[in-house]
């Protein structure tokens, strides 16, 4: 049976306390397993603002109605209102999660900080970051995470590295086709990616013709005929875990039919046959995401 896992990106404190515990009970109603990778520290949102002046960011944000899915406040925070730290006022959430049966792991410690910064930060920088989540995770759930996916699929050479240094089990921190062993400068790095292989919902809604009431569609034609590996879709807690669970439930549905099933990353992983093969890790700009991405090279 072809395997389909489920990454859900946490970004904020809001996606947290209302779009998770939605998240869960929507997939245990649907019996399909996934992987809730969080935010950990402060909820920065606000700071998103200085994007507008990059290419493409005010066309996505109308694409997608961002006020309506992350509500005022939570634009607000870290600008004209304080962020709350969601690991210190959402532990419980978080680690009721765990204790539903589901996968957890870490997204990162400030989200804005890390998708905007990442990208040019040296070393040490890099490692406060990731020790900073790290240390978060292991206050809320008692023990060390082993599995890591970079927000905004954001990486440096520093940060793939840290991923076996840091003990992670795999990361997924790309996109691409298929499950592979992440190279960097030609130097192997024993952390195995498993890319997000399909786009998510808000790349492709409302550009050449895709629909709210399309998209679900749209995506099951993509997922018709599975590769030898499967697939990873990502989703948010924001979107899928807000005003677009009814897009969500379509597609658990439709997988289901298509003969898919629906697990978390550590099951996928556990899934797979035979040597990963070794690719470059790349920046690359992706359809429907602002600027460049981790990818597959």
């Amino acid at each position: 049976m072809p395997q389909l896992a489920l990454k859900i990106d946490v970004d904020t404190w809001r996606g947290t306390r209302e779009g998770v515990p939605r998240l869960v009970e929507t997939l245990k109603k649907h019996n399909a397993q996934a992987a809730f990778f969080f935010s950990l520290g402060p909820d920065h949102t606000g700071r998103a603002i200085l994007r507008v002046f990059r290419p493409g960011f005010l066309g996505k944000v109308s694409r997608t109605s961002v006020v309506e899915h992350y509500g005022i406040k939570t634009l607000l925070y870290g600008t004209l209102l304080p962020g709350p730290d969601i690991g210190r006022s959402c532990a419980d959430i978080m680690r009721s999660v765990r204790d539903a049966g589901f996968e957890v792991g870490i997204h990162c410690y400030d989200h804005i900080r890390w998708q905007d910064q990442v990208a040019g930060k040296d070393a040490g920088w890099t490692r406060h970051e990731m020790q900073c989540a790290v240390d978060r995770f292991t206050e809320i759930f008692g023990e060390a995470p082993k599995a890591h996916a970079a927000a905004g699929w954001q990486m440096n050479r520093h940060a793939l590295r840290l991923t076996q240094h840091m003990g992670f089990d795999y990361s997924s921190d790309t996109r691409g086709t298929h499950p592979f062993i992440p190279t960097v400068n030609a130097e192997i790095v024993a952390c195995p990616q498993l890319p997000t292989t399909l786009p998510t919902l808000d790349e492709i809604i409302n550009r050449e013709g895709v629909t709210l009431e399309n998209v679900a569609q749209h995506l099951l034609q993509l997922t018709e005929n599975p590769p030898a590996t499967g697939h990873v879709f990502t989703l948010h807690a924001e979107l899928e875990g807000g005003k677009w669970m009814p897009v969500f439930e379509q597609l658990l549905i439709g997988w289901k039919e298509q003969g898919y099933e629906l697990v978390s990353l550590r099951q996928y992983l556990e899934g797979l046959e035979g040597i990963l093969p070794r690719h470059e890790m790349v920046m690359r700009e992706v359809d429907g995401r602002i600027g460049t991405l981790a990818v597959q090279g």
